[in-house]
């Protein structure tokens, strides 16, 4: 009976243990570039996915997107959005420092000089601003194998939960959007879904608390999910859907399209 309950111990050790390492964690930095740098900066990130392929090899981060802005705030704020993903916070705050970053550079780019890599990179600094970064944790997901890849659409929804609702929002989200965007995913209407909150300790005047992941494989998905309505809905649903979205402000939602990925 013992060893029966020592085991039992155990293995609900692991599987916890299990979840905790399952937990993502990401780094959304919003890009800004100047017009007459746009072109320059487009060979910059294709510079960069090969960069952060060595450091995924190397086992320092979990992947990497590089996304398009299409719409959103202004565009003169910022024109791309880049996501890091990591697999403990640790990690996530301590990122890729510049002598990491020229180390995988050469190895990328074996036929460049040590003075050549590093001339490439002072100059990407200086075409470049982060007007915001954002570092997230993953708490919940729809059930997909949903594949990444160039062409993919995305919005990026900023909540911020009301003043004392913060659990009364995660828990709308999780109990009542996460089996919507399940039950879009399940017929065709999407790709993946998820909701991130915020891994830094904020105060009450902070912009954001929480962001959602809406992922379609295109545009055609993306206009045929806008345009659905769930005709079966009761009317308590409705009256918790209305609850979930009272208790959080929409800040923003940035329409992006996928233009490097790294996995």
């Amino acid at each position: 009976m013992k060893k029966l309950l020592l085991f039992f111990v155990c293995g609900m050790l692991w599987v916890s243990s299990l979840k905790a390492q399952q937990t993502q964690y990401m780094v959304f930095e919003f890009i800004k570039v100047e017009n007459d740098q746009l072109f320059d900066y487009i060979e910059f990130k294709d510079l960069m996915e090969k960069v952060y392929r060595q450091a995924l090899s190397d086992k320092r981060i979990k992947g990497w997107d590089f996304w398009a802005l299409q719409s959103g705030a202004s565009q003169a704020d910022f024109q791309y959005i880049m996501v890091t993903y990591y697999n403990d916070p640790v990690q996530m705050m301590n990122g890729l420092d510049e002598q990491s970053m020229i180390e995988y550079t050469k190895i990328a780019y074996p036929h460049l000089t040590s003075v050549q890599v590093s001339k490439l990179f002072q100059e990407s600094l200086a075409m470049r601003d982060m007007p915001m970064r954002l570092y997230m944790r993953e708490i919940a997901e729809t059930k997909d194998n949903f594949p990444m890849k160039p062409g993919v659409l995305a919005s990026f929804d900023l909540m911020k939960a009301n003043e004392g609702q913060f659990d009364t929002y995660e828990k709308a989200e999780e109990e009542v959007f996460l089996p919507i965007h399940q039950k879009r995913i399940e017929q065709g209407l999407m790709g993946h879904w998820s909701l991130l909150r915020t891994a830094l300790p904020l105060g009450s005047e902070a912009k954001s608390t929480h962001l959602t992941m809406n992922i379609y494989k295109d545009y055609m998905q993306f206009f045929n999910a806008q345009s659905y309505e769930d005709m079966n809905q009761t009317d308590s649903q409705r009256e918790a859907v209305n609850k979930g979205l009272n208790s959080r402000d929409q800040k923003w939602v940035y329409l992006a399209t996928l233009e490097n990925v790294v996995r």
